[in-house]
């Protein structure tokens, strides 16, 4: 416990412990009934198979929404969207002043103003190797390697110590765009004395080191300077170094390079703007394609992952209005696929290949390398920094595991295995998990946002697997059927095992219930509604070996 007069430093994570994604943390400073706090990221993660139609999840940030009026600030430490991608949403509930550095804040406001986010929001620009306050909190920005311009470490002094929030990173030497991670700066906070460290999980698995961004752009450069048609280079459009790799490889390989699906051209505007990409680079539009030779094409295009909307998925499809492959074309899949993402990149995959189309992804040259590190690079880290205190972050539980036996063996003494919503006193010793916080995730469905417990994604659930019934029935006052009842069925089988109309079971189930229902029982429509409902459930399970989701309305006339 703290002593009297003593602060408490405690680090918080909403999101993104225990997960890759959703990136949302806090860290408070002061007794526990007055701390003041600061937030790091706010980002989103994607639904997947049990989270039908859901747009994108959100973290629930209602333990800080009822504390915001202690929130020093928000800090976003890049531009990733699993690190800012909840802010233009969920920015409302907390009203709090929002520091970042120059890319960063500038894509913010062009993702609000598309979102349609209402009036600005509070952004203050902050340059690279800033050092400025944010409340109690003495902050310091430690450039670091990543695959977005313009990603920070943040070192985070108070009152109780000094902690080191790593974002994302990864070590290399020559990363194409930006400064590589500042090793020296890392090396002389760690012989200042660093008390913590909160360090990125996402490669602790793997061994050795991530190789580097320019190793890329060299086979990037080869690959399509010995191509004899039209190149398509799709990658992740956040990725501005890879993005320049692939214009220069089109230039030094006579090509032009046109620039297909909104999020590219989102990117590629606000890397002009904020010095990233020359303004000198020629860019040509979707409009410009069908008036070039296919030997002076490369298409830089969204839709890495298989995203049904993505630019590359419309054209496997067939259904891009203004780009088409032809036979003998090279796609090059300039990114790795984020599990749970391997059935949607396999059909537009396969969907190129059926075309005609070859295909190289990571697997079969070096067109992508992670932004995260991997072991050998986590080893130097903590060489450096010497942290007295390690909290694995941005990773699933493998992952977490990985880096917290790595930081045992090198040296650490104090390693927390935490989750989302544990509260972990970092300062004063001893370093533990004091508490637990409410988390969890919210849904932006539509133009809503939901709690994930809403009755209607686990409807959706049971939707998709079973389909649905809905039966109207009329009833006259004397409890007779005054028409025929009206049907509609919906993801069901037309046929049952004996090439029986399934609507004929499903009428005869509806028919047995109610003849069941002596008349003067029938004035119930509640009874009558339940009734037929379970009739039909049985009849369908009988002529079909599932019970749909049904409905009954029961009108009078």
């Amino acid at each position: 416990m703290a002593r009297r007069g003593e602060d408490e430093l405690i680090f918080l994570p909403l999101g993104g412990v225990g997960e890759i994604g959703m990136n949302a943390y806090l860290y408070g400073l002061g007794p526990p009934r007055s701390r003041q706090w600061l937030m790091v990221d706010l980002g989103i993660t994607f639904p997947g198979e049990r989270e039908p139609g859901v747009d994108v999840i959100l973290p629930d940030i209602r333990y800080i929404e009822e504390e915001r009026t202690n929130l020093a600030g928000l800090l976003l430490t890049h531009a990733h969207e699993d690190h800012f991608g909840a802010v233009s949403e969920l920015w409302p509930r907390l009203g709090v002043d929002i520091y970042a550095t120059p890319f960063t804040a500038q894509l913010l406001r062009v993702k609000h103003a598309e979102n349609g986010g209402g009036g600005e929001l509070p952004i203050t620009e902050v340059p690279m190797q800033a050092r400025f306050q944010i409340g109690p909190f003495d902050i310091e920005l430690i450039t670091l390697a990543h695959s977005i311009p313009e990603p920070n470490g943040v070192v985070i002094r108070s009152s109780a110590g000094t902690v080191f929030h790593t974002g994302d990173w990864k070590l290399d030497a020559d990363p194409v765009l930006g400064a590589p991670t500042d090793a020296a700066r890392i090396q002389e906070i760690g012989e200042e004395g660093l008390d913590a460290i909160i360090c990125d999980s996402t490669n602790a698995t793997r061994a050795g080191s991530s190789p580097s961004e320019a190793e890329v752009a060299e086979t990037l450069k080869t690959i399509i300077a010995e191509a004899k048609h039209r190149v398509a280079v799709t990658t992740f459009a956040s990725n501005v170094a890879r993005i320049r790799s692939v214009i220069e490889a089109a230039k030094a390989a006579d090509r032009h390079v046109v620039v297909v699906g909104r999020a590219m051209h989102r990117i590629i505007q606000v890397a002009r703007e904020t010095g990233h990409i020359s303004p000198d680079y020629e860019l040509l539009t979707e409009e410009d394609y069908g008036y070039l030779p296919k030997e002076k094409v490369v298409a830089l295009c969204t839709g890495s992952q298989g995203e049904p909307r993505g630019a590359l998925a419309r054209i496997a499809n067939d259904d891009h209005p203004a780009i088409a492959f032809t036979r003998g074309d090279l796609v090059i899949f300039s990114s790795r696929t984020i599990p749970g993402n391997e059935k949607s990149v396999g059909w537009v995959q396969n969907n190129l290949i059926n075309q005609g189309l070859d295909l190289i992804t990571d697997s079969d040259a070096l067109v992508h390398v992670s932004g995260h590190p991997r072991r050998d690079e986590l080893k130097k880290m903590y060489q450096w920094a010497r942290p007295r205190v390690a909290v694995p972050m941005h990773g699933e539980a493998r992952h977490l595991s990985h880096h917290a036996a790595l930081a045992r063996a090198e040296g650490v003494k104090t390693v927390i295995e935490a989750r989302n919503g544990d509260i972990v006193r970092l300062l004063p010793k001893p370093a533990e998990i004091i508490d637990e916080a409410p988390t969890g995730r919210l849904f932006r469905d539509g133009n809503l946002i939901i709690p994930a417990e809403a009755n209607g994604i686990a409807e959706r659930r049971r939707l998709s697997r079973l389909g649905v019934v809905t039966v109207s029935i009329v009833l006259t006052a004397k409890g007779e059927l005054a028409a025929e009842p009206r049907m509609f069925l919906s993801g069901l089988p037309d046929f049952d095992g004996h090439g029986r109309p399934m609507r004929e079971a499903a009428m005869e189930g509806v028919m047995s219930a109610l003849d069941g229902i002596p008349r003067p029982r029938r004035k119930d429509s509640d009874l009558v509604s339940e009734a037929v409902r379970r009739g039909l459930r049985a009849a369908l399970g009988d002529a079909w070996g599932k019970r749909p989701i049904c409905a009954v309305m029961v009108s009078k006339v």
